[in-house]
């Protein structure tokens, strides 16, 4: 009597694409309250905004908007799309100023002057693989908020690997941004 032998189950996985992302909130698969965003094909629930963290978007945008105004677009929790499978929603991204103000297509890496993540559970995602996949699409300018430590992460100088340049900034410190060298913000203004 012959033994049959099984061969392994092949898993395939399917990638969801941009578009396919974007389909699925016209077909109302997904809803505009839905919090979740694209990374690598994979359609991520994201944690909710609490009220410390909704508090530190709002005094960031008062920061960068009267300051910025006309020479940039302050965006707050809208998409980037990184690539055809990467689409986050940062807390904020300072942009290269459009007169359409982004209404014909989503912002893109060469798009983004500065991309904020605002952290209170999420700090372990946003300083490893939200920072490496910045990284690696050129976002040149990247700062995590961290809420429990009061204290902000800058990364700049972009490469595939990673950021090459972290500096760490306390509430006392000081942080000036590097796309406009000429913008410095008190850290202790944020919380």
């Amino acid at each position: 009597m012959a033994v049959e032998t099984q061969r392994p189950v092949e898993t395939r996985y399917w990638q969801f694409t941009v578009a396919d992302f974007m389909r699925m909130g016209e077909a109302g698969i997904l809803s505009e309250d839905d919090r979740v965003e694209l990374i690598d094909g994979e359609v991520r629930a994201m944690s909710p905004v609490g009220p410390t963290h909704g508090s530190v978007i709002n005094r960031l945008n008062m920061f960068f908007v009267p300051r910025l105004a006309g020479k940039v677009v302050v965006s707050i929790q809208n998409p980037v799309q990184l690539n055809d499978f990467t689409e986050p929603l940062p807390d904020v991204t300072v942009l290269r100023y459009r007169e359409d103000f982004y209404g014909i297509a989503h912002p893109g890496p060469g798009d983004v002057l500065l991309l904020i993540e605002v952290a209170d559970s999420s700090l372990r995602y946003d300083r490893g693989e939200k920072q490496w996949r910045y990284a690696q699409a050129g976002i040149p300018e990247y700062w995590v908020v961290d809420i429990v430590g009061r204290r902000v992460f800058q990364y700049v100088d972009p490469e595939a690997a990673g950021y090459r340049t972290e500096r760490i900034f306390g509430e006392d410190d000081v942080i000036d941004c590097a796309f406009a060298p000429d913008v410095s913000l008190l850290v202790s203004e944020i919380f």
